[in-house]
């Protein structure tokens, strides 16, 4: 008997790949750099260099630590009185801390620099990639400052904290905090979507209008994030739905009525608190007039759609990221797996869909910098419904096939690509359902001819670029000017303008190589799975282009 056999030893453990860790999240991708610098943001690399460090260090534990010790609910204290407490494992705290002071929700609206959104985007895109539940209230804190404005007597008060870089995640008044964070609460049981059909109601305190105190009564079915110091909620004044900044304190330093019912059990968003409360007497302040409450939120759902489309296409980067580096890790039948010719076609359709994801959300963010520009605003307005409703969509088959490329141990829970998987549905549900994207689409398309112009000519600068797209090109306005029960084709109609807008972006912004796989493979052929990019592509070329450059950070 061999010593290893009495020692109760069976096998060594090789032809495993290490984990993609200690690297440094930013340095390490050519691609996001890539269109950082595209796009205006490579003032950044600083700022992004630093929190990438974060991110492939710490805060890569951090995520993990977040989504298996979840959020607990405590109604109660030990004496019976009601306190509406979630609390958190401390690295959630972390990972809400470090993205708070690099700018994640503050960047844009405090750096007077083109590019700073280009450069929050990256920040946005690169804490996905330590934890996408944590970026739920950060994401609505960023896209709070908009709806805030609105009422100046309020935002006065309210958006130096926002803005500040300082994180407070303790159960105390918002006025005894140098930072606050803000959620959202529009979706009630019987609407959903149609935040028309909305019961609760606002009573004015003292005096009605603008800034004055109302009473709030009624419920919120979804209400994320409810450890966040106040939310922008939508009610019933007068019998016109209106916008409201309720918070959680009261300003003598007594609770406010915003009671949570119950925390969801979700699919995934794990580490992220999603509740249900109910509104018994809380006060708020009214942010505009009454019965302009979707004009005030709207101006944050659009910046929330986009950080969806954002969070997606972080999804679809990590799990692209990690089946290459795993596969590069792995020798099957005499050479590396990720050199395998039918696994390198796999792999690089990921990479170029991950890309392509990526390409149109900083297009975006430079739209974003440059929404003084009437053409840049009109774009914004069509394109983020396209993004949200195609990127958000296209991430959960992508994070599977990636989970594929590594096997079983993809789809445990010790690896990422198993929370990737399960995170990727939720962009696609929250701030509106496909449906609602397109409907929105046409409204806009019907109602706001100078947006359907502005996206037509953003469309038309890779005109005569490749003789491909100039054929989906043609097709698709020869679509959009059939109004034929257009809205039962709405979908059809998104799809076109998405991949057309995609390719668009990368023929006029992108590398060659991968513009030329992504025409020729979304615009020429009828194949479905992932895996089937031309044989006549450099498929290596575009894995190389995507592997996780780990050595960079000790280079730099």
């Amino acid at each position: 008997m061999t010593s290893s056999g009495m020692s109760g030893e069976t096998h060594q453990v090789f032809n495993q790949p290490q984990p993609l860790e200690h690297y440094n999240a930013f340095s390490a991708d050519t691609v996001l750099q890539y269109w950082v610098n595209k796009f205006g943001g490579e003032w950044g690399h600083e700022i992004l260099t630093g929190f990438g460090h974060g991110i492939g260090h710490d805060l890569q534990t951090a995520g993990f630590l977040a989504n298996k010790h979840l959020p607990d609910f405590q109604p109660h204290d030990r004496f019976g009185r009601r306190v509406d407490q979630v609390d958190y494992h401390p690295a959630y705290h972390q990972l809400m801390q470090h993205a708070v002071e690099h700018g994640h929700c503050s960047l844009p609206w405090t750096e007077d620099k083109a590019g700073a959104h280009v450069v929050r985007g990256a920040i946005a895109f690169l804490h996905s990639h330590a934890d996408p539940g944590s970026g739920c209230p950060l994401t609505m804190t960023f896209a709070s400052v908009p709806a805030l404005s609105v009422q100046p007597d309020i935002a006065k008060i309210w958006l130096p904290k926002v803005l500040a870089r300082a994180y407070d995640g303790s159960n105390k008044p918002w006025f005894e905090k140098n930072g606050v964070t803000i959620g959202m609460a529009m979706t009630e049981k019987q609407g959903g979507s149609d935040v028309r059909a909305n019961t609760t109601v606002a009573v004015p305190v003292d005096n009605e209008g603008p800034g004055q105190l109302y009473s709030l009564t009624g419920h919120k079915w979804f209400c994320s994030a409810p450890m966040c110091d106040a939310f922008l909620v939508l009610a019933q004044a007068n019998d016109n739905i209106s916008c409201f900044l309720v918070p959680r304190w009261r300003e003598d330093g007594s609770k406010n009525p915003v009671h949570i019912q119950r925390l969801k059990n979700k699919l995934g968003n794990k580490s992220n608190a999603s509740s249900e409360i109910e509104f018994r007497g809380a006060h708020g302040w009214l942010l505009g007039e009454e019965g302009r409450g979707i004009n005030t939120i709207i101006q944050m759902v659009a910046l929330t759609r986009y950080d969806c489309m954002l969070g997606s296409s972080a999804l679809m980067a990590q799990a692209a990221k990690e089946a290459i580096w795993h596969t590069s890790g792995r020798a099957v039948f005499g050479k590396n797996l990720h050199e395998q010719p039918l696994m390198l076609n796999v792999l690089a359709d990921l990479a170029v869909e991950a890309e392509a994801a990526l390409a149109i959300s900083l297009r975006i963010a430079k739209a974003l910098d440059n929404s003084h520009d009437s053409h840049e605003a009109a774009l914004i307005r069509s394109s983020t419904a396209i993004g949200k409703y195609w990127i958000c969509k296209r991430a959960v088959q992508h994070t599977y096939e990636a989970m594929e490329c590594i096997g079983g141990v993809g789809y445990v829970e010790e690896n990422i690509t198993s929370r990737l998987y399960r995170e990727a549905p939720v962009n696609a549900i929250w701030e509106g359902s496909g449906n609602v994207q397109c409907l929105d689409l046409l409204r806009v398309l019907q109602r706001e001819p100078a947006t359907l112009k502005a996206l037509l000519h953003e469309l038309s600068r890779a005109s005569k670029k490749h003789p491909l797209y100039d054929k989906a090109y043609a097709e698709l306005c020869a679509a959009l000017e059939d109004t034929t029960n257009i809205e039962l084709r709405a979908r059809q109609l998104m799809e076109k303008l998405a991949i057309c807008w995609q390719a668009a972006t990368l023929l006029v912004y992108g590398d060659n190589i991968i513009a030329e796989a992504f025409v020729s493979s979304r615009l020429a052929n009828t194949f479905h799975q992932y895996g089937t990019l031309p044989d006549d592509i450099d498929v290596a070329a575009i894995v190389k282009r995507a592997m996780p450059n780990v050595r960079a950070e000790n280079e730099a």
